[in-house]
């Protein structure tokens, strides 16, 4: 089943994990990072996170929900944008799958993505929407797949763009 496309704010969605566009030192910053680590709880996510001791670009580690609706936060840090040319396509992709796994050891059934990358790191939507069809996909055709995914956005161009990368 293809993922739901939603305009809405991430931290408001009733799923199993959300997933944070996060830096490697896990530090929280600005856009969906800011928001995730306002909504749930500055303090206690912030001492989650430094825990776990950053995260690779490419992967992705969890901590609790804290105060969001959803139990699990999986902290995805995707590539910076330097042009194409210097593997970000597949580490973005890779920052996707790694999610969706960690997802899937924790035991959820449904996970909301943002778009990885595509704020303050400047990759495209376009060519990041492609990439996370691609990975979304090949995750969802194996068996582990999760029974909800949802693509939230904040900004109406964005789901445009996802529209039109999932034939919508």
């Amino acid at each position: 089943m293809p993922p739901t496309l939603l305009l809405a704010s991430i931290t408001t969605r009733p799923v199993d994990a959300i997933v944070n566009a996060a830096n490697p030192r896990l530090a929280g910053g600005g856009g969906v990072d800011g928001a995730i680590h306002r909504a749930a709880g500055q303090d206690a996510l912030q001492a989650a996170c430094r825990a776990l001791g950053g995260c690779a670009r490419g992967d992705a580690k969890a901590t609790p929900g804290f105060a969001l609706p959803a139990k699990w936060i999986i902290h995805a840090v995707g590539p910076q944008w330097m042009g194409g040319d210097h593997g970000e396509a597949a580490l973005l992709g890779s920052a996707y799958t790694r999610s969706l796994e960690v997802a899937a050891d924790l035991g959820c059934h449904s996970i909301a993505f943002p778009a990885i990358s595509c704020g303050v790191y400047g990759y495209p939507w376009p060519q990041a929407a492609a990439i996370a069809r691609q990975a979304i996909e090949c995750f969802q055709a194996g068996p582990r797949a999760l029974e909800t995914i949802e693509l939230v956005f904040m900004e109406p161009e964005l789901l445009q763009v996802a529209q039109e990368a999932w034939g919508r």
